[in-house]
């Protein structure tokens, strides 16, 4: 029960608002009475309620004409109708319209109880689902981040495909942010206000997946225990974002062109057509064109999916968003009153990096950097890189060296011998940080010491 909620009650019967008032102030709740749907209109007008006791008969203005005040006024008001048995269908009729619940009189209070509580969930879990919207709609308007050409060639595109309402296939490598520009899309389209659904095809088997795009009757299998909404059914109106959509199986791609030729589904177990309207955005890091070839891919639903595609170029083709992207991620995970910065080095082993993984790898070596840095500065160690990363700054280094030497008569030996040393030393002989910033094994760098003879100074 939500104690302290405010409730009117609306019923030309002053002896019924005054025992409903006693009985609702027992428990727990604050209540107003008024006896006329002009009344409630003016109270509403002043007091922010959470719910209204509404009976349908009134002489100056009707339950009904209260009903669509409040839809338009204040929709988050839960409404409850307190009507005669005579008036079930015009009750009915409000819930069309808006009402939460109806309640027969003479009424039984616990049974009024029980529905005003449940209407006051119900009030609650919009309010909780409207700041989650807002939350997650603050987190889409954010622009995908990064500079160069190639990516603002693709966010021009998906511009351009935001306004239509054309079936979308979005390609690129693992960690590359197709989830983020199909948010992108989505947030820019007409849809945006409607949900957005997401399913990754690669994570359940056969089955689950039809249940969860198209829904199930109760006792269609073994686990049905209750008929289930399919995702296309939820997400009527907006945009379903099918992940990973090379993987889904050669079984259900025929079920999926159907839906998308037509809009029309049949949950399993069911025998009755249904439809809905959503836009299909699909995506892959296989190429659906070969998958096809090889008999793995359907080839008239990759060309009903792909009206238009967008290929999201890996980071290691843009590098000019490497550093642009990893201080966003330095600004946004490292702590308030202690925030950390890239250190020259470590800008030029991230740009020489190859980054299989793409942006979500960038994000969690940044992440895990934060974590391991000393300092207010992150270093090359603390990057913690596959061995081969460090290989190219190794090799400016060097040059560097000989440089300073002023001369380019040293073997490649020597070479290594003073490069080891300068790095030694300028890490007071930290034999585990001085490995990590050449990019070798402690026990190759234990072997090198001894080799080269070299002693802490």
């Amino acid at each position: 029960m939500l104690k302290n909620s405010k409730i009117l009650v609306c019923d030309d019967d002053e002896t019924l608002c005054y025992l409903l008032k006693e009985q609702l102030l027992e428990e727990g709740f604050i209540v107003d009475t008024v006896y006329d749907g002009s009344l409630a209109i003016e109270a509403i007008k002043k007091k922010n309620y959470d719910l209204l006791l509404l009976d349908l008969n009134m002489h100056e203005v009707s339950g009904e004409d209260v009903l669509k005040f409040v839809t338009d006024y204040n929709s988050s008001i839960q409404v409850v109708i307190l009507t005669a048995q005579t008036d079930v269908r015009n009750a009915i009729d409000c819930i069309k319209l808006g009402a939460y619940d109806f309640i027969t009189k003479p009424y039984n209070f616990d049974e009024l109880l029980i529905t005003i509580n449940r209407a006051l969930e119900h009030k609650d879990l919009i309010v909780k689902t409207t700041l989650l919207s807002e939350q997650v709609n603050k987190k889409l308007s954010t622009r995908i981040i990064g500079d160069s050409k190639e990516l603002q060639r693709v966010i021009n595109l998906a511009n351009k495909s935001a306004v239509s309402d054309s079936n979308i296939l979005i390609e690129g490598e693992t960690g590359t942010g197709k989830e983020l520009f199909a948010e992108y899309i989505h947030k820019r389209s007409a849809r945006h206000d409607k949900p957005f659904v997401v399913i990754n095809c690669a994570s359940l088997p056969d089955q689950l997946i039809e249940s969860e795009l198209f829904g199930h009757e109760k006792g269609a299998f073994t686990d049905a225990k209750n008929t289930k909404q399919g995702l296309v059914e939820i997400a009527h109106g907006g945009t379903l974002f099918l992940d990973e959509i090379g993987e889904l199986s050669l079984a259900l791609q025929p079920k999926l062109l159907r839906f998308l030729e037509n809009g029309e589904y049949r949950r399993i177990g069911g025998v009755t057509n249904l439809t809905s309207n959503v836009r299909v955005i699909g995506a892959t890091n296989r190429n659906l064109l070969e998958e096809a070839d090889n008999k793995n891919f359907r080839r008239d639903l990759l060309f009903r999916l792909n009206v238009i595609t967008l290929t999201i170029p890996p980071l290691r083709d843009r590098k000019e968003d490497i550093l642009v992207l990893a201080n966003h991620f330095l600004e946004v995970k490292s702590p308030i009153k202690s925030p950390k910065k890239l250190s020259h080095d470590s800008e030029k082993v991230l740009l020489n990096y190859n980054f299989p993984g793409n942006i979500r790898e960038l994000e969690h070596i940044i992440e895990r950097a934060i974590i391991f840095a000393e300092n207010d500065h992150i270093d090359p160690e603390d990057l913690n890189l596959p061995a081969n990363a460090s290989q190219t700054v190794i090799a400016q280094n060097i040059s560097a060296v000989l440089e300073d030497d002023g001369t380019g008569l040293l073997s490649m030996e020597e070479i290594e011998k003073i490069h080891i040393a300068k790095v030694l030393n300028s890490l007071n002989w930290d034999r585990t940080r001085t490995a990590l910033k050449l990019g070798i094994s402690p026990k190759t760098l234990y072997t090198k010491i001894k080799k080269y003879q070299l002693k802490e100074r």
